[in-house]
């Protein structure tokens, strides 16, 4: 049984490698049909584009191993990409991210570990042990509160801190709150596989978007488009398994 899990994320692991060869191929064809745009898109120099690369492909890889809820070895994968991606917004400056990838994503991941695990040995017994459900409408009104005060939070601790955004941006305040905010409710519920992790990782995978985008980082406007896609494939993947587990 275990072997067959870690084949299965080395079997996403590859599916990802070879997304992202494509992607780079693509953009090392249109840097070289306009040189005007050359080293926009692919951004060798800096170390923090460097370092994003392996996290991208770990991290598509561990949402196509997640998609299954009977495989937990995803989340090894995921605790990998947690530290590389706390290393780039460290580089990008990004401190509020930074501590949000070391002191939130990776101690989820672990506790997802042990619990997916635990179930995965349950399954066994029980072929229907894996059922995701929703939250209660009191759960996700309170969800949506958090999501709120994080974003005030990070909002005005952007003011005084960071660097690299101008306080008068409050857009790009705006988006760097709603990526934290999301991100710890998508991790946390997760652990209890909650659909609405799935919601909450497309809210993160546009905010993505959207700060890249007022920022003109084409190429992590790019990566944060694969999120969105792959986030939204799985959260319908999850969908349909409830539908068929609850008939």
């Amino acid at each position: 049984m275990k072997r067959k899990l870690w084949k299965e994320f080395s079997v996403q692991m590859l599916i990802s490698m070879g997304i992202y060869a494509t992607l780079f191929l693509i953009l090392y064809i249109i840097e070289a049909c306009v040189p005007a745009i050359k080293g926009a898109l692919l951004q060798w120099s800096d170390p923090a584009f460097v370092v994003g690369i392996p996290a991208s492909v770990i991290g598509v890889a561990y949402v196509l191993t997640i998609r299954n809820p009977q495989n937990y070895t995803g989340f090894y994968g995921g605790i990998v990409m947690a530290l590389l991606l706390a290393w780039q917004f460290a580089l990008m400056q990004q401190w509020g991210l930074t501590i949000m990838y070391t002191a939130v994503f990776v101690p989820f991941m672990i506790y997802s570990i042990i619990c997916w695990r635990k179930q995965t040995l349950q399954s066994k017994e029980n072929e229907k042990a894996f059922c995701p459900t929703w939250l209660s409408l009191k759960a996700q009104g309170l969800n949506l509160l958090f999501l709120i005060g994080i974003v005030a939070i990070d909002s005005g601790l952007l003011t005084h801190f960071e660097t690299t955004i101008h306080s008068e941006q409050l857009l790009l305040k705006l988006m760097s709150g709603v990526m934290i905010g999301s991100s710890v409710l998508a991790n946390f519920w997760l652990i209890y596989q909650k659909l609405d992790a799935w919601i909450w990782w497309v809210v993160y995978s546009i905010a993505g978007m959207t700060l890249y985008a007022l920022i003109g980082n084409a190429f992590s406007f790019v990566l944060f488009s694969i999120f969105l896609i792959v986030n939204t494939g799985a959260g319908v993947a999850w969908i349909k398994l409830r539908k068929q587990n609850i008939k």
